[in-house]
């Protein structure tokens, strides 16, 4: 194994994607985990963190779009999620070129 540490960073800020594209905060990442996992020193560890916190936040958005009819909680809520999207991959791409290995807030733990 090898260790690269910016691959593991471009691949915390690869779910910024979705600024630019719309899509693809999720499938990207997963591509390079999936492709990465066994070659890359702790790729794994920082992969399963990303994955699971892609999917909490389709959790959460689907959470809050019933709640869009409750008094407008759901736009705040996705507004809340917008944001947490765009700061925490920018934060552990930051710790991840530390060499830490950072957590995601909030996140549900579907890969373990």
């Amino acid at each position: 194994m090898r260790e690269d540490r910016t691959l593991i960073i471009i691949t915390h800020l690869s779910q910024l994607i979705t600024l630019v594209t719309g899509f693809g905060s999720l499938i990207i990442p997963l591509i390079l985990w999936l492709t990465q996992k066994e070659k890359v020193y702790q790729m794994d560890s920082h992969g399963k963190n990303i994955i699971n916190f892609q999917l909490s936040l389709i959790v959460y958005c689907i959470i809050c779009v019933p709640l869009i009819l409750l008094f407008g909680l759901g736009l705040l809520g996705l507004a809340v999620l917008g944001l947490i999207a765009i700061m925490f991959p920018v934060i552990n791409a930051i710790k991840a070129s530390n060499g830490e290995t950072p957590k995601y807030p909030l996140s549900f733990n579907f890969v373990s």
